[in-house]
């Protein structure tokens, strides 16, 4: 039972520490510099393979390639709005654990409120109780 038990929180543990692990947070946009970028000719190459004419692929320019400012402005978009989504979970977070402590006061009232109408209850309950027992021995020593 012990080993169970263990073995289950070790597991649980190793889980959630893998988890963290592999999340990355942060997030590297890729640095397509296009002045740096080495700008090769466009380049074909031809053979005969048994009487038919073989053509290559033609390079693409680096620009093609990467997307240069258009991928590194949209990269940069989803970046800035990842941002202001972790912004609003944190916000959003503050704000539940503000509700929840509310709501952990709140149920302790509540406890506290019903303890106190149960005290009351059975204090009514014990003087019924009383008077019930009052009126039978005054009723007994009446009738004697």
């Amino acid at each position: 039972m012990k080993f169970t038990k263990m073995f289950a929180s070790v597991l649980s543990i190793s889980i959630l520490t893998a988890g963290m692990a592999m999340a990355e947070t942060t997030f590297t946009p890729l640095n397509f510099d296009d002045s740096n970028a080495i700008k090769a000719p466009a380049t074909t190459t031809s053979r005969t393979v048994s009487g038919v004419e073989a053509k290559g692929t033609d390079l693409l320019d680096p620009a093609q390639v990467t997307g240069g400012t258009k991928m590194q402005s949209a990269i940069t978009q989803i970046d800035n709005a990842q941002i202001e989504v972790r912004n609003n979970l944190l916000n959003y977070k503050s704000r539940y654990a503000e509700i929840d402590a509310k709501y952990q006061t709140t149920k302790a009232e509540r406890a506290a409120a019903r303890k106190q109408i149960r005290q009351a209850e059975k204090k009514i309950k014990n003087l019924d109780k009383a008077k019930k027992s009052i009126r039978k021995n005054f009723e007994r020593k009446s009738n004697i």
